[in-house]
């Protein structure tokens, strides 16, 4: 969530600051805005998206070669122009906002103390025009300016209790942007140098390097304290403790054509149909089960654990609830799957032969690496993480990892980033067993085989979707619904809830079935739909019980059955046969008919799939 793009140039970098909002929008956003330099502070800032942004822009004449832009995802403070970043200091007194802005500043993140310095200023005579926390932080660097931006804002960032990504500019240093990160990521982009020129010709920061494809590929990703000093041709950072620090410049190819469209009418829609290519990307170079699959030490590591953390949020949770099933069937290690931002405030136990898997898409997920880190400061150093993003935060503090080839994914709502992370974990199971002695070659041969052979499997579950549209158009006329499953598909009813709730905004709840008698039975009704996944496994006669006590109240059965389950259409009961069973690896084929059955109800409630309401893409504040 929110987004930062900032830049110093000797051009005008006003189409690359909105261009940069808009390569960010799928992390998801209430409002935006930009300022510059251009004899004085000026800003534009909307309620809107980046393109009406754009066109404001072009209207009132905005341009300038130093300036920072913003997404917003409201925290403190409603979705207003008056909250929406960049927020600008004019200094104290009761007559500040009739003078020249002097400081301009966009922030990711929350800062947990900001009441406090809201007095302080206010008793210093500034005063505000918005409710959000960032407000503070533009005032106490105008409080502390002296006649250096680096030195105001170091000094600032001393008083800040919280998470932050800040980028910031004073009028009276026209030609310098100064950056500043802790808990919330923030990149340098190098530009090129200017012919017989020693240094970058420009410089940018963004929380993503995504914002700079086709301007920069050269990135530097800063540590957390850094702080960061960008000026006309050359830039310095210092580290936590205000110390001068080198950090590597990286070519990262961060290619836009990802976000492409294409013929289909959503990203979500996109995203779903390309869950056989990133899947068979994941697995591409895995010939056999090796620890070294998830890094060098890994073996080591593995023969030293004996348990399994799993820490993760929202659908990674559910990804880790799944691996649950597969680490302790067949590995035969004992495992615990951990909402991340619950486990970081509870007493718990430590154990130091914990392997400690994270879970992300982003790998910049507040809640999961503050989660890590506590478990870490607890004595548990076996890190693993399942990540889609390589050079995240995540992977670079974690010892051991599998990057997931999902490639960018815009939808809010994840769907072939779950897919691929089930991937990598049921890798890590097997990879897990062997280390053990828990998998013998046959076993190992029969799962590999099973893997190679997802994406065609896929594929033709894929081509189920004129039966899920049916679904849809019962589903788009109903406020509620319940999912069943029970064992390794449980996990799997609780993504199909949650991703009809993210998108559709229908009600809806997920319960193992045999639950379903000690309590939710009560809601079912003939507008209450019941999705069921019944893969033909050993459960299929309980779960069979558990339909006809639906049935038997007048609730409607929408069934997905593997072949051979026996379970016939029929007044009340509706079902979608799949393609085949699979075995350990069935919830990879089951998650994608309630990834569409979300899809086609949300497109017949005409919600915005690709935006839902209030929901962000990347969760980078606690």
């Amino acid at each position: 969530m929110c987004g930062i793009v900032g830049a110093v140039s000797q051009r005008n970098i006003v189409p690359i600051l909105v261009q940069g909002l808009q390569r960010l929008e799928y992390r998801g956003y209430d409002s935006c805005g930009v300022a510059v330099y251009d004899h004085g502070l000026k800003r534009a800032r909307s309620t809107s998206r980046v393109a009406e942004l754009m066109a404001q822009v072009e209207a009132d004449h905005i341009t300038g070669t130093t300036g920072i832009a913003h997404t917003r995802w409201a925290t403190h403070g409603a979705p207003a122009v008056h909250n929406a970043h960049p927020h600008f200091s004019h200094g104290p007194g009761d007559d500040a906002a009739a003078r020249p802005a002097r400081v301009a500043l966009v922030h990711n993140g929350i800062i947990e103390n900001h009441d406090a310095l809201r007095a302080a200023l206010q008793a210093r005579g500034y005063v505000f025009a918005s409710q959000t926390d960032t407000e503070v932080i533009s005032h106490l660097i105008d409080s502390l300016y002296d006649g250096d931006l680096f030195d105001a804002v170091k000094a600032a960032l001393r008083q800040l209790r919280g998470a932050y990504a800040i980028a910031v500019f004073h009028k009276d240093e026209p030609h310098r942007v100064v950056g500043a990160r802790a808990g919330s990521p923030l990149i340098l982009g190098v530009g090129a140098a200017a012919e017989g020129a020693s240094g970058p010709q420009e410089l940018f920061l963004a929380s993503d390097a995504m914002a700079l494809a086709g301007v920069t590929d050269q990135i530097v990703y800063l540590e957390e304290g850094d702080v960061v000093d960008l000026q006309l041709g050359k830039y310095w950072i210092v580290d936590r403790n205000h110390q001068p620090v080198q950090r590597p410049v990286k070519t990262v190819h961060a290619h836009s054509g990802a976000a492409e469209l294409g013929p289909y009418r959503h990203y979500m829609q996109k995203e779903i149909f390309e869950q056989p290519r990133a899947i068979a990307d994941t697995l591409e170079g895995v010939v056999g089960i090796v620890p070294e699959l998830f890094g060098d030490l890994a073996y080591r590591t593995f023969k030293d654990i004996d348990r399994v953390l799993i820490l993760a949020c929202g659908t990674s949770y559910y990804s880790g609830c799944t691996a649950k099933f597969w680490l302790e069937g067949i590995a035969k290690i004992p495992t615990q799957v951990e909402v991340a931002s619950e486990y970081r405030y509870r007493d718990s136990v430590p154990d130091p032969r914990t392997l400690v898997v994270t879970i992300s898409q982003s790998g910049e997920t507040a809640d999961t690496l503050a989660a890590l880190r506590h478990a870490q400061g607890l004595g548990m150093t076996h890190t693993l993480t399942i990540c889609n993003v390589a050079t995240s935060a995540m992977v670079r503090e974690c010892k051991l990892a599998y990057i997931t080839r999902a490639g960018v994914e815009i939808g809010v709502a994840s769907t072939k980033a779950f897919t691929t992370q089930l991937a990598g974990l049921f890798l890590l199971t097997l990879a897990l067993a062997q280390a053990k002695g828990r998998l013998s070659d046959e076993e190992e041969a029969q799962h590999l085989n099973a893997m190679r052979h997802l994406p065609v499997a896929l594929a033709a579950v894929l081509a189920l979707e004129p039966q899920i549209i049916s679904w849809a158009e019962d589903f788009a006329r109903m406020e509620n619904a319940l999912f069943l499953g029970r064992g390794l598909h449980y996990p799997i009813a609780l993504e199909g809830a949650l991703k009809l709730k993210e998108i559709s905004y229908i009600h809806a709840e997920a319960y193992p079935a045999g639950e379903l008698k000690h309590g939710p039975l009560a809601l079912v009704t003939s507008a209450m739909p019941v999705v069921t996944v019944a893969p033909n496994d050993a459960l299929l006669e309980k779960l069979k019980s558990n339909m006809q006590e639906v049935r038997a109240r007048g609730g409607v059965l929408y069934v997905l059955a593997d072949a051979n389950t026996q379970i016939e259409s029929g007044e009340g009961l509706h079902v979608i046969r799949m393609p085949e069973n699979y075995g350990p690896l069935s919830p990879l084929l089951h998650v994608v008919p309630l990834q569409l059955l979300a899809y086609h109800t949300a497109c017949a409630r005409g919600t915005d799939v690709d935006k839902p309401r209030n929901l962000a893409k990347s969760v980078t504040v606690e």
